[in-house]
């Protein structure tokens, strides 16, 4: 999984905003801490959406499966006996 606590810092160049640029100074923004702190944010978004969309066959076969055939352990469930075997009512 992603995990970026910890890590080095390394030095790198960006192309900004001026005016933004400037508003944030005048605020006292850490412009550093900022950009990393939602660059990571931005990373793990696309990371766990391209999972998601990497995984939608699986996720399809196997709610598939728990249509079909019901849940594993329903015959255990003390809530929701309504459905019986755990199979959605159809």
């Amino acid at each position: 999984m992603l995990n970026f606590d910890n890590a080095t810092k390394k030095a790198t160049n960006l192309s900004l905003n001026n005016k933004v640029l400037e508003a944030a100074r005048e605020m006292g923004i850490n412009l550093s801490q900022t950009v990393d702190t939602l660059l990571a944010d931005e990373v793990k978004r696309r990371y766990w959406e391209k999972w998601r969309a990497d995984n939608q066959a699986g996720f399809a076969s196997y709610n598939e499966h728990i249509r079909r055939y019901g849940l594993p352990l329903a015959k255990y469930r003390s809530f929701g006996k309504s459905l019986g075997d755990g199979r959605a009512p159809s």
